[in-house]
């Protein structure tokens, strides 16, 4: 079949975790409506499996052995790996697509090297997206990690000519195949910094991520990443890699910096595939 639907998302544990904290309410209830759109549009273009193409965050990898990319190819996966009741996502097991991931594994591997796991462990990285994407897990989810946590980090042009891969192998498929980038933009995770948000760094990088600027996505350092964004700001890579498999301009459905308590700008988007 083919691709037929391709968006980012964020992916902040408070997001669900911390939701009864908030005080702006009405934004709130914007975010979550955003989401709940998004999972509309999964749903009407007639999707069979999911792939969620999120961080590493230790989950399920060491600095002993990271893989640049990996992709979960077993028939079902365990999430999330964090306390329930703090990130307040019930445990549950999240049906796979083996063979639909081992086609995908295969022809990614034609271009790209890959690093494949029959065993999956999800963490609020992808347990969150889930969470109001298909929260019934009923969809048939593939889940695929990008290295945007232990340097040296997977090289930007990567993770283009990752999602490029991607986007092939789904287009060889014989199932439709939605495809999700998740994780945050500027944000600063398990520091002093929790909680700060650089907006104009995060409108800047959607707005050349909605026009497939490719030059300016791939233009980023990590030394600049880091100090505008946080060590958060390394995630780029999953919404770069999303960019690059849809091909299409994107339209940035909802965006803010004004739930801090979440501790990341709040990102859902789509693409138009071409």
């Amino acid at each position: 079949m083919s691709l037929v639907y391709a968006g980012v998302v964020s992916h902040a544990p408070g997001m669900t975790g911390r939701a009864d904290l908030v005080e702006n309410v009405d934004e709130q209830n914007r975010l979550y409506a955003a989401l709940d759109n998004q999972r509309q549009e999964i749903a009407a273009s007639g999707a069979e499996v999911l792939i969620v193409v999120a961080a590493e965050h230790f989950a399920n990898f060491f600095m002993n052995n990271m893989p640049a990319f990996c992709i979960g190819i077993g028939d079902k996966h365990h999430g999330p790996i964090e306390d329930p009741d703090w990130l307040k996502i019930a445990k549950t097991e999240i049906p796979g697509a083996p063979e639909t991931a081992a086609f995908i594994a295969r022809e990614v591997m034609q271009s790209v090297d890959i690093a494949y796991a029959e065993e999956w462990r999800c963490d609020h990285g992808i347990m969150v997206p889930l969470n109001f994407l298909t929260p019934e897990y009923d969809l048939p989810v593939i889940p695929v990690n990008i290295n945007c946590q232990g340097p040296p980090l997977t090289p930007l042009h990567r993770a283009w000519a990752f999602g490029e891969a991607l986007r092939a192998a789904c287009d060889l498929s014989d199932k439709k195949i939605a495809l999700i980038g998740t994780g945050g933009i500027s944000h600063w995770p398990a520091t002093p910094d929790s909680g700060r948000i650089n907006e104009d760094f995060d409108r800047t990088f959607l707005a050349q991520l909605m026009s497939q600027d490719k030059d300016a996505l791939l233009s980023y350092s990590d030394t600049e990443t880091y100090e505008q964004a946080g060590q958060g700001g390394f995630e780029i890579r999953t919404y770069i890699a999303a960019a690059a498999a849809a091909r299409g301009q994107g339209t940035l459905q909802y965006y803010t910096a004004d739930l801090p308590i979440f501790a990341v700008g709040c990102t859902v988007a789509r693409f138009d595939l071409t």
